[in-house]
């Protein structure tokens, strides 16, 4: 299994920003980066009219995309169990690490984005190995300002590559 971080933060905080953030830095740096985003909500991948969404909606319970550009396979959960992070992890191949966005409740390490808005730390948060925010916080991780993306993907090198 590849290595993990995870983004989290309450709503609104910035996650997705940071994430691609944190991916755009180490690719520049030549990892090799997969990622996952938590959905809290019905979602499609393709557009109402295309033929994936055709073939979908006539009954297809997976479907495969593929050009010479990329491919997506888009399986129907049909109301069955969401897969746990390991489980999507598991579908990832040849990447160097995994930049996990939301998945707060499971057990991978996490770096949490606190606003000056938000309620502080989400103390039942587990595995926080750092934190961002231009608050003073005392804490006992690493804590960046936002601002400063080139030293919190510095310590993601350091501690998880």
């Amino acid at each position: 299994m590849s290595k993990v971080i995870g983004i989290v933060g309450w709503k609104d905080v910035g996650k997705t920003y940071f994430a691609t953030k944190i991916i755009k830095l180490l690719v520049n740096k030549g990892y090799k980066v997969g990622s996952i985003k938590h959905a809290h909500h019905d979602f499609d991948i393709d557009q109402p009219g295309t033929d994936s969404f055709k073939h979908r909606k006539a009954g297809s319970s997976e479907v495969i995309i593929s050009s010479s550009k990329r491919w997506a396979k888009i399986i129907e959960n049909k109301n069955k169990m969401e897969k746990n992070l390991i489980e999507l992890l598991e579908e990832f191949q040849n990447i160097d690490i995994a930049v996990v966005e939301g998945f707060k409740k499971e057990n991978h390490p996490k770096i949490e984005i606190i606003e000056k808005k938000s309620k502080n730390t989400n103390n039942e948060i587990k595995n926080i190995v750092a934190i961002v925010s231009d608050e003073i916080i005392e804490s006992n991780i690493p804590v960046f300002k936002k601002n400063d993306i080139e030293s919190l993907v510095k310590f993601i090198i350091e501690k998880f590559l």
